[in-house]
């Protein structure tokens, strides 16, 4: 279960209170699991454990202040905010609690809990009567109304040296309530076939014609279905990613070998996510052996690759098909032009001219398209962007049946 933790990003935030302690052995699980975190501490907690210390078990600098130049100038509350997959205050003090439940923006924590769209989730800890207090579960029942996750509290002896409610969950519950978070059942029964990362086309046994593509996408896209309980199908083009557990991965590296794979793997499949760069064109015939430096000049002569998506698109028997437009311009009239051409059930589209998001990058943002709607998916963690599209993909889906 805690493979669903793996290249998540989750802030922990940690508010003041005894069981701050915990929060040490909090994210060296979360780590061991593959999730990278980033800790956001107040005032309060800095009284119970240094940010020295989480620092080291992170592995990445504390933030403490909102209004620190320096961490604006590189990582700001805003950038924090977008980062995540998931925040997780761990204690949730009484105090921290009621001014998430009002909406209170005067530190970092707080600040950076509305400012994200990541999954927002609490553990609890506090001195039973506290925890009992009319107030506090006012202020717990305001979070839960807004989605947001309770975790605990549990029971038995208190710092304090009281017995009851209010102890925070011990760090390996809380791995694996976090881990709870990134599983839905939208997709559960559903076969989905994926394509990611490039194609490379051969101009003689040492050079090709490729792109920049990733695959990081494509595999989050992939992790994305996995969670949402599909059987998932992804072809691989040449990419130095990790495969996913849960997952059958074949691995091509022409864009005729992802045809292939792509008609096989979609002959049983319900949903069908091109989110490959297969490249356009392919020499029309590749060198047996290495081309030679001689002219100044060389001449290659460049034939059309098959277009995947339409094919699929097009089968007789077809899965729900989704598409992307890569684009450095006019990026949505392109879309929905594709969208119209190609036959294509949704489209998500974006802009690899920008440099902060799309190839390489660990983030993107989303324009998706479909017959008659469309959703702005705005910038954020790729994995983040790729669960928000297959919830769309599963509302669309569901509104056809």
């Amino acid at each position: 279960m805690l493979a669903r933790l793996a290249h998540k990003r989750i802030v922990l935030g940690v508010s003041g209170g005894i069981a701050a302690y915990k929060s040490a052995d909090l994210i060296r699980r979360l780590r061991d699991a593959g999730a990278e975190v980033q800790v956001v501490m107040t005032a309060a907690a800095q009284e119970f454990i240094t940010p020295l210390t989480l620092q080291a078990l992170s592995g990445n600098p504390v933030h403490t202040d909102l209004l620190d130049l320096a961490a604006e100038a590189a990582m700001g509350h805003i950038e924090l905010a977008r980062w995540a997959d998931l925040v997780l205050v761990a204690p949730a003090s009484a105090d921290c609690l009621a001014r998430l439940a009002q909406g209170v923006a005067n530190d970092l924590l707080t600040t950076l809990w509305l400012a994200t769209k990541a999954k927002l989730s609490v553990a609890p800890a506090m001195n039973q009567q506290m925890w009992a207090a009319p107030a506090v579960q006012s202020a717990l029942a305001v979070l839960r109304t807004r989605g947001v996750a309770v975790f605990g509290p549990a029971s038995g002896s208190q710092a304090c040296g009281d017995i009851g409610e209010g102890r925070m969950l011990e760090a390996v519950e809380l791995a694996d309530r976090c881990a709870d978070q990134f599983e839905t059942a939208a997709l559960t029964g559903k076969h989905v076939v994926i394509t990611a990362g490039p194609t490379r086309e051969a101009l003689d046994p040492v050079r090709y014609l490729s792109n920049h593509s990733s695959g990081k996408m494509g595999f989050a896209i992939a992790q994305a279905c996995i969670e949402a309980g599909a059987r998932v199908t992804l072809i691989a083009g040449p990419v130095n990613l990790p495969t996913p557990d849960r997952l059958a991965r074949i691995n091509v590296t022409s864009a005729l070998e992802m045809l292939q794979a792509a008609q096989t793997a979609t002959a049983d499949a319900d949903i069908f996510i091109a989110t490959a760069a297969v490249a356009d064109y392919r020499p029309r015939d590749a060198a047996d052996q290495k081309i030679k430096k001689s002219a100044d000049t060389l001449t290659l002569e460049l034939v059309k690759n098959p277009d995947i998506v339409a094919t699929i698109a097009a089968a007789e028997r077809r899965p729900f098909v989704v598409g992307f437009a890569a684009e450095t311009e006019k990026v949505i009239a392109h879309a929905r032009e594709k969208l119209v051409r190609k036959k294509l059930d949704m489209i998500a589209c974006n802009d690899v001219a920008r440099s902060d998001i799309g190839f390489q990058s660990d983030d993107n943002a989303l324009t998706v398209i479909w017959s008659d709607g469309e959703q702005t998916l705005e910038k954020a963690s790729k994995s983040l962007i790729a669960r928000q599209l297959v919830a769309l993909i599963a509302q669309r889906i569901k509104a056809r049946l």
